[in-house]
């Protein structure tokens, strides 16, 4: 636990406009990896959660709560939409990439008796991101909160909309 910072609760609230990998319509769900190799000989060390998959769906709404447990701030989280299969693997959706980075620089203010709504920091989208519109990292109910809206790559057309949270651990190292 000592080597823990704390934990990232990933809202992920819907897909806008994903691709179509069925007949009609895909059944997706979103896979959000962290994580590095530690030897080329020895499998990779990687945190991997899912959400529930949306029956055909290409703008679903997930709702769904995943919570990974921070260790280096440095890596950053990788996003994958898969579409369902019963019979053969599951298609790929597209993929997203961000960094968490400026978020737990915000977090680390330590910004009690802010004013509620109150915008942190912005982060606009540009080629090093996979940002589809401007990401404001803001004061909101005594949270730091960042929602993210994600444009997929490697994929016809797509968006993911994503909210940030953070959680302090009792005994971790902290930020």
């Amino acid at each position: 636990m000592e080597h823990l910072m704390g934990l990232l609760r990933i809202h992920v609230q819907r897909g806008v406009n994903l691709a179509i990998r069925d007949v009609v319509s895909s059944d997706p769900y979103v896979v959000i990896k962290m994580g590095k190799q530690v030897n080329p000989f020895i499998h990779s060390v990687f945190i991997k959660l899912k959400t529930r998959v949306v029956k055909q769906n290409i703008n679903p709404e997930w709702n769904d709560d995943l919570t990974l447990s921070i260790s280096d701030p440095r890596l950053p989280v990788h996003l994958l939409v898969y579409d369902k299969d019963r019979f053969s693997l599951d298609d790929k959706m597209g993929e997203a990439e961000f960094d968490i980075s400026p978020f737990l620089e915000a977090v680390k203010m330590r910004l009690e008796g802010l004013p509620d709504g109150t915008i942190v920091t912005r982060i606009q989208p540009s080629r090093q991101n996979c940002l589809a519109e401007e990401s404001q990292i803001v004061w909101k109910d005594g949270k730091v909160v960042q929602n993210l809206f994600l444009r997929l790559r490697n994929v016809e057309s797509g968006e993911v909309e994503l909210q940030l949270q953070w959680i302090d651990i009792p005994g971790s190292r902290g930020l």
